[in-house]
């Protein structure tokens, strides 16, 4: 890495770090939008407890493991539109350049060569502050593919989730140290 990177991400991480020193449960995608940053930068610059970046080349395993989790909420945003459907993950096919997962509750075809990225997350919740536990995948370009809520705020994580969570976040670890 160059210095003028190195001093670039030292930058960001500092000021990432500031933002949620004032608002903890700021949405990432804000903030990347708010610094410049592609969003990715942003979970990359998380403090070490929130956030422990995930074996990428591992994307279907893990999107396989989400399987046995029972329902989740997942959310899909572009520059125009944010989705966001409860759902289980399931009936998993590849045609091409696609993994298909097509449940009765989801319906998604990812485009798994663009998969440059995953991360475990912990952090509050926009909205009210409440934990969230998330699977986040992102593309080449550092936005967010789509990301995998096990939580989602309203009310502490049940000690099933947290474990849940652990265990994919331990399980696909990119630095199994």
């Amino acid at each position: 890495m160059s210095e003028t990177a190195t001093v670039a991400g030292t930058e960001v991480r500092t000021r990432v770090q500031e933002a949620l020193r004032k608002n903890p449960g700021m949405m990432t995608l804000q903030l990347a939008r708010d610094l410049g940053v592609p969003e990715v930068e942003v979970i990359r610059a998380l403090p070490s407890e929130r956030v422990v970046e995930l074996d990428p080349s591992r994307w279907e395993e893990i999107l396989r493991a989400l399987e046995g989790i029972a329902k989740v909420h997942v959310i899909v945003s572009n520059g125009c539109v944010t989705s966001e459907v409860i759902g289980q993950f399931g009936g998993f096919s590849t045609w091409g350049e696609f993994f298909n997962v097509q449940s009765k509750t989801l319906d998604m075809h990812i485009r798994w060569p663009q998969l440059a990225a995953i991360f475990a997350v912990e952090k509050p919740g926009h909205m009210d502050g409440v934990n969230t536990l998330s699977i986040q995948f992102y593309d080449r370009s550092g936005a967010a593919a789509f990301k995998v809520f096990l939580t989602f705020g309203g009310k502490a994580p049940p000690p099933e989730r947290h474990q849940q969570f652990t265990q994919l976040r331990d399980q696909f670890r990119l630095d199994k140290k």
